[in-house]
């Protein structure tokens, strides 16, 4: 009797190490599958990356393009304006008409001039290219401006070039 039990022991041993061998290979399945999709979605989403950037750059291309446009219209409308007045007998009507231009776009950019002459020199907006000892003068005002400074906006396109002042010792 004792061999008959401990036959169905091992029967009972094997169905349940075979049950759970069964579920593992479902389980393993189902994480074979998982770990597919997921690998598509993975790949899908680096394509969909890649494709974006390749459409930013494009984009960009274009608006540099778009830009660079814009400015070289204003180049030859200059260098056509410039021309005329070389050609003219009176060539000063015709700076003075090239300047009112430029003095326009500078407004449509809103490019405006950095005033510095009599104030006192800050290192964010001005760039001293010398200074000069002088008497009766406040040290580190502005007495010169050898380059005018120009602000795009809000911000700073080019510093102004400025002689300074330093109080005779």
């Amino acid at each position: 009797m004792s061999a008959k039990k401990n036959t169905k022991k091992k029967k009972g041993m094997q169905n349940s190490l075979q049950t759970k061998v069964k579920n593992l290979d479902v389980k393993l399945e189902q994480l074979k599958q998982e770990l597919k999709e997921k690998n598509d979605k993975l790949l899908r989403s680096y394509a969909d990356l890649q494709n974006y950037q390749k459409r930013m750059e494009k984009e960009l291309a274009a608006l540099e393009d778009e830009i660079k446009k814009k400015y070289l219209v204003e180049i030859i409308d200059l260098y056509e304006m410039l021309k005329k007045a070389y050609e003219d007998n009176d060539p000063k009507s015709g700076l003075k008409l090239l300047l009112n231009h430029l003095d326009s776009f500078f407004e449509r950019e809103q490019v405006k001039y950095v005033d510095c002459v009599g104030k006192t020199f800050d290192h964010t907006i001005h760039h001293a290219i010398s200074t000069v000892e002088k008497e009766n003068c406040i040290d580190g005002e502005i007495i010169e401006e050898a380059k005018k400074g120009y602000y795009l906006g809000e911000k700073l396109l080019r510093p102004s070039q400025v002689i300074v002042a330093k109080k005779k010792a």
